[in-house]
């Protein structure tokens, strides 16, 4: 969407908020013998108290008409996105690499984000190496978020971290437009080059998401229909912010 009105960027900017504090206490919650399912209780529970909607609840999209059977994605190590926590008694296991998901409807509009964490306190140096590379791939892509540049600008961005750091990235998924849908246009991709694609312009809310993964970010539909797991088995890593462009450059709306 584009955001032209205060009464707009206004309750985006407090759906933003909400969302942010809800995926920091559930991110505070994954730790081994935690299960999915719990975390998505204490989503709904959240969001419920707080008058707003869960936005993926009953989703369903172009590639699945499935109506989508959860209001908070967590999809576990080589697992990138989509996967159901309303579906997985699954305890985390120490070190596991966990990818939170969650969206809400507040006042109309819809806000996404994502950000992944590891369970316990055992963590393996490659998966560390793994969420700081994807967090500095979002911090690129956000930065390349400005008047004059295009979705292809923050594509290449990404990119660039990416293969910085030597990780596979899936090119079938992307981030998005946001605002009045879950998903709208433009598609936000994690390549590119620079000036293609569509133009950024002022008011425009997208959701920024880099996926990254240790191996070739080859990926196939698991038999839920919903989660995209690597065809390889790697790790992967899953951050996204929803921003603005502003005159004075991105705005994150995502944070408290």
């Amino acid at each position: 969407m584009i955001a032209k009105s205060e009464k707009e960027i206004s309750a985006l900017r407090e759906g933003g908020r909400r969302l942010s504090k809800h995926l920091r206490i559930l991110s505070e919650m994954v730790k081994p013998g935690i299960t999915p399912k719990e975390l998505e209780q204490k989503a709904r529970e959240m969001v419920e108290n707080d008058g707003d909607e869960l936005a993926f609840y009953g989703y369903t999209g172009v590639k699945n008409d499935t109506p989508f059977p959860s209001g908070l994605c967590v999809s576990v190590n080589d697992i990138i996105v989509h996967s159901p926590a309303s579906e997985s008694s699954r305890p985390f296991e120490e070190g596991d690499v966990a990818c939170l998901d969650f969206g809400i409807k507040h006042r109309g509009f819809f806000t996404d984000h994502a950000t992944t964490v590891i369970a316990g306190a055992k963590h393996r140096p490659e998966d560390e190496r793994l969420l700081k590379g994807t967090k500095e791939a979002i911090s690129a892509g956000i930065a390349a978020a400005k008047i004059g540049n295009t979705t292809g600008d923050i594509g290449y961005a990404v990119e660039r971290v990416a293969k910085k750091y030597g990780f596979g990235f899936p090119r079938n998924l992307s981030g998005h437009g946001v605002g009045l849908k879950v998903h709208e246009e433009p598609h936000v991709p994690n390549f590119g080059a620079p000036g293609s694609g569509v133009n950024l312009e002022e008011g425009l809310v997208i959701a920024i998401e880099p996926m990254m993964a240790l191996g070739s970010g080859e990926l196939y539909i698991d038999k839920d229909g919903h989660s995209y797991r690597t065809k390889d088995g790697s790790r992967t890593a899953h951050f996204e912010h929803t921003i603005i462009v502003t005159k004075n450059g991105p705005e994150i709306l995502t944070t408290i």
